[in-house]
């Protein structure tokens, strides 16, 4: 039998409540508005395996990390870390102690430092936190290794994030991450403010620090090489839903979704083997009024009356590891 996964997420759905306050609705006789954010979402990440969300902005991506990381509570649907629930009042100790081996990256290394602290109180903060270690030399000693680990000189420790560039501020973000040793990373677009060169290196460094440290990802992005470059698998989103999910080769290789499909063919054709390069046509719709049915029908280039009448479910396809959620690809059209 093969092991349970390492996180597994079920049905999860996250709505905002986006409403103006209620007098301003009763003067304006307007009734609530209701953003759903994320609906339905589910996948599973095994042990040391990397997992990547993509999709446009507004895509609900970060809204899914933030709700798997604990920092969110969702309006349905559950979380479970190494067969803990997160979100169950039963499983509150259990909890607490699952809480040092969850970590989070954001994206923007200038904003998730505190520009006050020195770097060594920086990555020192997780350690005390969780009661690592309670001694000043054994704390010094582990920001020290810390520090090394992720590339930067131990000396680094008595600097201000300021006096850092933004690769250097990732690699910051990063060691204090790691600094509770955690198993289970989630990364939300951590290379977006980066140039490319810059970005490469980051990438390469998360990849090394998981063989090294056996650790598993949920990578959020909405660049397709670093993700390719990252992930085994791989589940494209759209206003909130994933759409299609698969290896990351086979999703490549063939994508079965037309949302997956146009975001493939706008990628630009470095082998020049001739491959048509179609550029991404409309834009997202209001997900505070999404349109009936599949919410991509609007842009569709496969739609039927069906399309727009009916939500798809997420199906397998050719394999078991490849889901759909596509009334064209159900009915054999596409």
């Amino acid at each position: 039998m093969s092991a349970p996964p390492f996180v597994e997420v079920k049905n999860l759905s996250r709505v905002f409540d986006v409403s103006k306050p209620w007098l301003n609705r009763v003067i304006e006789r307007e009734e609530q508005k209701f953003l759903h954010a994320v609906t339905d979402v589910s996948f599973s990440i095994g042990k040391r395996e990397t997992v990547a969300l993509v999709g446009e902005s507004g895509s609900g991506k970060s809204t899914v990390a933030k709700m798997v990381v604990g920092l969110l509570p969702p309006t349905e649907g559950s979380v479970t870390i190494d067969g803990v629930d997160m979100w169950s009042l039963a499983d509150a100790e259990k909890r607490q102690a699952l809480r040092r081996r969850i970590q989070m990256i954001f994206q923007d290394p200038y904003a998730s430092l505190n520009p006050r602290w020195r770097v060594g109180s920086i990555i020192a903060d997780p350690i005390r936190a969780f009661g690592l270690a309670t001694d000043r030399a054994e704390i010094e000693h582990q920001v020290g290794e810390l520090l090394r680990l992720v590339g930067l000189d131990p000396a680094d420790a008595a600097k201000y994030p300021h006096e850092f560039s933004g690769g250097q501020r990732q690699r910051i973000c990063i060691a204090r991450a790691l600094s509770s040793k955690p198993e289970f990373l989630v990364a939300d677009e951590p290379t977006s403010a980066l140039d490319v060169s810059v970005q490469a290196q980051i990438l390469n460094l998360m990849r090394e620090l998981q063989d090294r440290l056996g650790l598993t990802y949920l990578f959020i992005s909405h660049n397709l090489a670093v993700v390719r470059h990252m992930a085994a698998r791989i589940g494209v989103m759209y206003l909130g839903r994933v759409v299609e999910i698969s290896p990351t080769q086979e999703l490549f290789s063939a994508p079965r979704h037309p949302y997956a499909r146009m975001l493939l063919d706008a990628v630009p054709d470095l082998a020049m083997t001739g491959r048509p390069r179609k550029m991404v046509e409309g834009e997202i719709p209001n997900p505070i009024s999404p349109p009936p049915g599949c919410a991509f029908n609007p842009r569709c280039p496969a739609v039927l009356d069906r399309c727009r009448r009916e939500v798809p479910e997420l199906a397998t396809t050719t394999s078991a590891a490849h889901a759909v959620a596509c009334h064209a690809v159900a009915e054999g059209r596409i």
